[in-house]
């Protein structure tokens, strides 16, 4: 198809789709003369998957640009996983806060605790860490008791995700699956937020 085809089927405009080879987000399509290229389904999979992090993920250009890396790079579930998780971020540096250097502290403990097999330089230890510190200025406690409602829903959901993602189905379905639980991240926080709305109407609404 011819990148007018391309952009009618996909939803984004010609120039969009111009800025994401230029980005190398998409790879170029095939010359078939000075000024004509013909691109084939594989371009639409992967524009598909652009708009998603983009539009629901909200993902910027050079997270998703790690993520299309692995992609193409050929790694497994399990690698995908990690890019994925990078790619979200944090990944501003650990700031020099005693506190938060004693939240991350904690983070690892009970990531120990728990038994989870999660990368020591995992960004997700720091945005935990830097929940804590901001718990405790609260004064709220940040316990194993506390936080064990959350734990169980965090591993259920995961549980779940990673459930759906066949690793001996095609790579472009594997790597379909995995990318949709970024997306349905942002399902969990929306639903969350409504089930709290809920929750407040049923025990204090009149």
């Amino acid at each position: 198809m011819q990148i007018s085809e391309l952009s009618d089927r996909s939803g984004l405009t010609v120039q969009t789709i111009k800025f994401y080879i230029r980005q190398g987000l998409l790879p170029a399509g095939s010359a078939v003369s000075a000024t004509r290229s013909e691109y084939g389904p594989a371009h639409l999979e992967r524009l598909r998957l652009i708009s998603a992090l983009r539009e629901v993920g909200d993902l910027p250009v050079a997270a998703i640009r790690e993520i299309v890396a692995a992609v193409d790079g050929g790694s497994g579930p399990h690698d995908l996983v990690g890019a994925a998780q990078r790619a979200l971020g944090p990944d501003a540096a650990a700031p020099a806060d005693p506190d938060w250097r004693a939240a991350r502290r904690d983070v690892d403990a009970l990531v120990r605790e728990l038994g989870w097999r999660a990368a020591a330089d995992a960004p997700a230890r720091d945005l935990l860490a830097a929940a804590f510190v901001s718990l405790r200025r609260l004064g709220f406690p940040v316990t194993l008791a506390e936080l064990r409602p959350y734990v169980r829903a965090a591993a259920d959901v995961a549980e779940h995700e990673i459930a759906r993602v066949d690793g001996a189905a095609p790579r472009t379905a594997t790597v379909q699956s995995l990318v949709a639980t970024v997306v349905y991240e942002q399902v969990l926080t929306a639903l969350h937020r409504l089930a709290q709305e809920d929750a407040a109407a049923r025990r204090f609404a009149p």
